[in-house]
């Protein structure tokens, strides 16, 4: 299915969700034609896996080398239309795993998410948005895990009660409680 058929599907549960769907169709409609390539300088598509063990008891966090934190995984789309293969393939680059799969093949939440300036390899990156499309991955805790050292600094399972502002930034805190509810409804249904 086309990625901008899957984010009109969405289903948003809050006003914050509706209305971040809203701005990325209606921003996708005046730049369908960048919107999944980072060339587009103010806003465009991410995917990111939230990865989870198969319990859904445990995240799998990388400590992200830019932002300087703890964070899930995830990237830029560089023009593939199939999201859910970026949010995959962003997972095993980032943590090593290689046996990872989706709790569902549909899209689990949508962000905006804001950037700040930062050098990224050299060069200055300003400040932009990063149009995330999210979705709930598993895995086994008994994957190697290897740290990427281009893009984190660690790879390692988080217990679900340190999903909180004294581990975590508040915003981020938000965008992943939403996560794990949202994974134990989807798992409570399986």
């Amino acid at each position: 299915m086309n990625y901008i058929d899957q984010i009109k599907e969405f289903v948003p549960i809050n006003d914050q969700e509706s209305q971040d769907r809203k701005i990325i169709i209606d921003y996708n409609e005046q730049f369908s034609h960048s919107i999944l390539l980072r060339d587009n300088a103010i806003a465009h598509i991410t995917s990111s896996g939230f990865i989870m063990n198969k319990t859904l008891d445990k995240v799998l966090m990388v400590h992200h080398n830019i932002r300087n934190v703890w964070s899930w995984t995830g990237g830029h789309a560089d023009g593939d239309r199939d999201l859910l293969k970026v949010a995959i393939k962003e997972a095993r680059e980032e943590t090593g795993i290689i046996n990872v799969k989706p709790l569902t093949q549909s899209i689990i939440a949508i962000d905006i998410l804001p950037v700040y300036g930062h050098m990224k390899k050299g060069k200055y990156v300003s400040g932009h948005l990063h149009l995330s499309i999210s979705y709930i991955l598993t895995t086994s805790e008994e994957e190697k895990l290897i740290v990427n050292e281009d893009e984190n600094s660690g790879v390692r399972w988080f217990e679900l009660d340190k999903f909180n502002d004294n581990y975590f930034d508040i915003h981020d805190v938000y965008l992943y409680n939403k996560l794990i509810k949202r994974a134990k409804q989807i798992g409570n249904h399986e």
